[in-house]
């Protein structure tokens, strides 16, 4: 809670509402902070994440999807560990929100820049694995338009990190290379 606290201050101050303002005025702040117990859990939570980010479609029990599957929301199944290993399927790089690749899980495939806040997934990186033959930096937005971000990161191709510390849900674009390029 303290977390979502803490990004809408700061959205407040920076004068930008974002995503992330309506999912901590809902009440309901811990739906995504823990994996679901239940089917109707797990419902609340793809709910929840089409309230953040409208404009996405439910395409399976635990999975959203936006742009025609450019980018894709995972949540934990019920009763599945959503901690441990890196999941990230080939060809992909993922994100997730809590450390030791804790879910729900982003995934994005395409090169270039990308926008996480158009998908309700700005300052939510806290783990990623790259899954691609290609680096992939994150970036802050920050004051003053997109020529000033701040680098954060990169992932090497086919590696992955359990803990972004300390750019730990800070990251609100990436860009992936599309050709090989050493981090």
């Amino acid at each position: 809670m303290l977390r979502k606290i803490q990004l809408v201050v700061t959205a407040v101050a920076l004068g930008v509402l974002t995503a992330v303002a309506p999912a901590a005025a809902t009440g309901d702040e811990t739906l995504f902070g823990r994996q679901a117990a239940s089917t109707a859990e797990l419902q609340a939570q793809v709910d929840r994440q089409l309230e953040v980010a409208p404009g996405g479609t439910q395409v399976s029990a635990n999975e959203v999807s936006y742009d025609g599957g450019r980018f894709v929301v995972t949540f934990a199944e019920p009763g599945v560990s959503a901690l441990g290993s890196p999941d990230c399927p080939s060809g992909w790089f993922c994100f997730y929100e809590y450390t030791g690749f804790g879910y729900p899980r982003g995934k994005l495939s395409d090169p270039g820049w990308q926008d996480l806040g158009a998908y309700g997934w700005h300052d939510r990186t806290a783990s990623v694995h790259n899954n691609t033959g290609t680096a992939v930096d994150f970036d802050n937005h920050t004051v003053g338009g997109h020529e000033n971000d701040v680098y954060l990161f990169c992932v090497s191709a086919w590696s992955s990190d359990s803990d972004v510390s300390p750019h730990r849900d800070r990251a609100d674009h990436v860009y992936r290379y599309s050709s090989f390029v050493t981090c």
